[in-house]
């Protein structure tokens, strides 16, 4: 096919030989440097049996079997033809051990002087773009040119797959206009399928809906399938915009377009989220009317949409229908069922769940352990999440960051910090790197339990590391927290005015908790000062701030203040919550005679009277 105007300068800037070896992937003292030089000392007769290289290739199970084969190729003289190395290449890519196939195609290419095809050379790029290295995929479409081959749509395709998956958006559009606007290639239906993807996963379903469009104007033979509809149908019913969704659907049903399980699912999930109950059941029964049955991904949507809205009984009728109609739950099915008994403090329930798992050949992992033992940790059940939590390993499974998370904070709120701060060394002596969440935990738990300075030296700490990970406004929000509660209203003043000073601003949660601790320690005009510094620095005061400054007042007795501050308030359409509201009350039996708290409570809008009454 001829490539009609295209602009090679971008793609051919170097040479993929070049470019690799600068690569740390291909630094000498890289691991798979020393096994290839292992490999190539080994004393192996140059007479290998065809027979048993054919063999091999159809065994290889893990990475040493596909190196052991790639040694037994490479002593072979002659050298087996490049459809024998580009068929190993391809399982090593499947086995998921990408370096490791840009390895092997580097050394095919350098020491061995194989002559590679565009088949070998688009598996090269398919690893560097799976590797999120796409621009090293680049390279690689340079040597296409080189050496006299064609790109297929094949091959452009891997390549806006690995600009999709480095969130490189602009960059995969602009390649597709390209590819339109100079017809690098025959387009068919799965390279858009490959667009539209990419679009709906960056959140630019809009973008994906005129592509469809375009598609259903053009050619037969990209005109669009169930697949491409069924991306743009999940994606808005995960954006909530359930109807744009259905309209979607009854214009598949409009064009001949079949719908099948995966667009009943979308569908059924969405509507089930927004908590649209008869139409989802309405659907359902659409759906077994097409003959298309649900499978185990519906009724497990089903199930974790129930549990969400607290109707853990219900779900458990589901998975009921789910046996008779022969489809057995799976562990989503029954960590969601978990998960909704653990939300309702039903643990004895949530653990025959978790029990009754192993009877039915359904393994834990530990996603399960984890709900169960966050479960445990909010009824203050401690003894039983830490006993989870040391079984997993016993069970085979390594317990995560996130897993650390939820037993530090588990401890912490039992007010067990000595041994929350021995399990967050021992989640560091592993080789696990705290997070966002982690540290969040740590600091909030030290403040919790009165072990302030502890928690200023952490957060000391975390900004000698730097970074995102150790320099949040929320590690701020927490320890600024703790110093109020603890009375320390100066030094927490002190941490607030030099924010700026670490290239931190104060969101509107930094000022609420000021303002809160100054009224709790009647600094009711350090209280106005901060409101007013809020104001200036463009930040919304919320119903939160309103709330903390006015109940402050009244309680200062500063009632024309007060007044003041609930007429903004009011205006701003804000509601007092519950306290404010009773200690108003609690005043005005206290103060019959006063005219402004009877006046303030005149001015109450109907629907906060309705809401604290």
């Amino acid at each position: 096919m001829k490539i009609k105007g295209f602009l090679l300068g971008h793609f051919l800037s170097s040479s993929p030989i070049t470019r690799i070896s600068g690569n740390s992937l291909f630094m000498s003292n890289s691991p798979l440097f020393f096994i290839f030089r292992h490999f190539c000392t080994k004393s192996v007769s140059n007479r290998i049996s065809r027979e048993k290289m054919k063999l091999g290739l159809g065994n290889i199970r893990n990475l040493d079997d596909a190196l052991s084969v790639y040694d037994d190729m490479s002593r072979t003289r002659p050298l087996p033809n490049v459809k024998q190395f580009t068929q190993l290449l391809s399982r090593v890519v499947k086995l998921k051990e990408y370096s490791s196939a840009i390895y092997l195609f580097k050394d095919l290419c350098n020491n061995l002087g194989v002559s590679v095809n565009e088949y070998t050379m688009t598996i090269a790029m398919n690893s560097y773009c799976l590797s999120n290295r796409v621009d090293f995929g680049f390279s690689i479409l340079g040597w296409f040119f080189k050496r006299g081959c064609v790109p297929d749509v094949f091959t452009f395709s891997t390549l806006l797959k690995g600009l999709f998956k480095e969130n490189k958006i602009n960059e995969a559009q602009q390649l597709f206009r390209k590819m339109v606007k100079e017809e690098l290639c025959e387009l068919d239906v799965v390279t858009y399928g490959t667009v539209i993807d990419g679009l709906c996963k960056a959140g630019n379903v809009a973008m994906a809906i005129e592509l469809l469009g375009v598609m259903e104007k053009g050619r037969r033979i990209c005109k669009p399938d169930t697949n491409i509809y069924n991306m743009i149908i999940d994606s808005l019913c995960k954006d909530k915009m359930i109807n744009s969704a259905m309209k979607i659907f009854d214009e598949m049903s409009e064009k001949g377009i079949p719908p099948d399980v995966v667009t009943y699912n979308a569908l059924v999930c969405g509507l089930c989220n927004l908590s649209r109950w008869s139409e989802a059941k309405v659907l359902m029964e659409k759906m077994i009317g097409c003959k298309i049955y649900p499978n185990v991904i519906t009724f497990s949507s089903l199930v974790d949409a129930l549990c969400k809205e607290g109707l853990v009984d219900e779900a458990e009728d589901v998975i009921h229908i789910m046996r008779q109609q022969n489809v057995n739950p799976d562990i989503i099915t029954y960590n969601s069922l978990m998960d909704g008994y653990c939300l309702q403090g039903r643990m004895d329930e949530a653990r025959n769940v978790f029990d009754s798992m192993s009877n039915k050949n359904v393994a834990s992992n530990i996603w399960s352990y984890s709900i169960l033992m966050n479960g445990y940790c909010k009824k203050k059940k401690i003894d039983d999440a830490m006993h989870l939590f040391r079984e997993m390993p016993r069970k085979g499974l390594k317990p995560d960051v996130a897993t650390y998370n939820t037993v530090l904070q588990g401890l912490f709120r039992c007010g067990r910090d000595t041994c929350a701060l021995k399990l967050f060394d021992e989640l560091q002596a592993i080789g696990l790197k705290p997070n966002f969440y982690t540290y969040c935990n740590v600091l909030d738990g030290l403040c919790r339990n009165s072990q302030v300075e502890q928690a200023l030296l952490l957060l000391g700490s975390l900004e000698r590391k730097g970074g995102y990970h150790h320099h949040h406004i929320h590690y701020y929000n927490i320890v600024i927290d703790g110093l109020c509660k603890t009375k320390k209203v100066c030094d927490a003043r002190a941490i607030f005015s030099g924010l700026a000073s670490k290239g931190l601003e104060p969101n509107v949660v930094t000022y609420n908790i000021l303002i809160k601790g100054c009224c709790k320690n009647g600094l009711l005009d350090e209280a106005k000062d901060i409101l007013l510094k809020m104001e200036q620095a463009s930040v919304l005061p919320n119903e939160i701030t309103y709330n903390a400054i006015v109940k402050g007042n009244l309680k200062g007795g500063k009632y024309e203040e007060a007044e003041k501050l609930f007429e903004e308030m009011d205006a701003k359409k804000f509601s007092l919550d519950a306290s404010t509201f009773e200690l108003l009350l609690s005043l005005l039996g206290e103060t019959e005679q006063n005219p402004i708290i009877f006046k303030m409570i005149q001015k109450l809008a109907p629907n906060t009277l309705k809401q604290n009454l």
